[in-house]
């Protein structure tokens, strides 16, 4: 009789451990996450390049952005990353380009999308959200060797960089994101249909961390 995912034993660095439900219902929602994102960038990105620019299409677009940022947010909170203080900052980052797009959604007379076109320099403050998706991508690049991710990991600074300074025609912008929203595709797809125990990665490590970081403060808290 063949074992259950949850009752099979992993043999880690620092130990055995066992995957649990709870377990993978994170790296589900990890996907799911990354899922809403993945589709609301590419439609959003479709519609930018295809549709002629009406009111309804950017108020649509604007829609399709925070749908976009919210998935995001729930593929930060649960993805699994060895060092904690990555993990922190890039969910920081996140809330930073939140704050910035919300602010600039109430303050700017654009909707946002067309804020961030006219005004580049806006692009200091959602760009963090931005950041933090890169964050995942160069993850992904290192533990999975993907090659969509490792086109992303460039690919996205460049796009907002040349954007920012100006040194990129509307053509070749379009195309840069063009290639980012169908590599995001790509990418989330295929996590999809992964199996779950790479993306929690070995869970020894993470209580190794965990007891590095106790003895720690009972260290100091005993001085």
């Amino acid at each position: 009789m063949q074992s259950s995912p949850e009752s099979m034993i992993y043999h880690g660095q620092f130990g055995e451990f066992t995957i649990t439900d709870h377990d993978r219902r994170e790296v589900i929602l990890y996907r799911a996450g990354l899922t809403v994102a993945a589709l609301s960038f590419a439609l959003g990105t479709l519609l930018v390049c295809l549709q002629a620019p009406s009111p309804g299409l950017w108020q649509i677009v604007t829609l399709l952005f925070a749908l976009f940022t919210a998935g995001l947010g729930v593929s930060l909170w649960f993805i699994h990353i060895y060092l904690r203080p990555l993990h922190r900052a890039l969910q920081a980052f996140w809330a930073i380009g939140t704050i910035a797009s919300g602010a600039i959604a109430l303050t700017q007379p654009e909707l946002l999308p067309l804020a961030l076109y006219y005004h580049p320099i806006l692009i200091l403050g959602v760009g963090f959200t931005f950041a933090a998706l890169t964050g995942i991508y160069f993850k992904e690049a290192f533990c999975f060797n993907r090659l969509e991710t490792k086109i992303l990991t460039p690919l996205v600074p460049i796009l907002l960089l040349g954007h920012l300074w100006g040194g990129l025609s509307v053509g070749v912008e379009q195309g840069l994101l063009i290639t980012w929203a169908v590599c995001f595709l790509v990418f989330s797809g295929r996590k999809v249909v992964q199996a779950i125990p790479p993306d929690l990665g070995d869970k020894s490590v993470f209580a190794e961390l965990q007891r590095q970081a106790q003895a720690r403060s009972a260290f100091n808290s005993g001085q």
